[in-house]
């Protein structure tokens, strides 16, 4: 059924966001300023990329990035 295949692919992608939060935030947690800037980088594109595929609802992803670039500008 097609409802089974887009709940396994959603599931899989929804993985790969977390993921790419958990490596900003573990970044952030060392207090690798220039990392964390390099891997939100590429966090905000998964971000970006999976409100559009509507795995994350708009603002859900705007609280994301926007709480992550908080942590990273917090390390000064």
């Amino acid at each position: 059924h097609r409802d089974v295949s887009v709940r396994v692919a959603t599931g899989s992608r929804s993985g790969i966001d977390r993921t790419a939060i958990k490596k900003v935030r573990k970044l952030v947690a060392a207090g690798d300023k220039a990392a964390a800037q390099e891997a939100f980088k590429a966090a905000e594109s998964t971000i970006d990329k999976m409100a559009r595929k509507g795995v994350l609802h708009g603002n859900a992803a705007a609280r994301h990035k926007s709480r992550l670039a908080a942590e990273i500008k917090a390390l000064a």
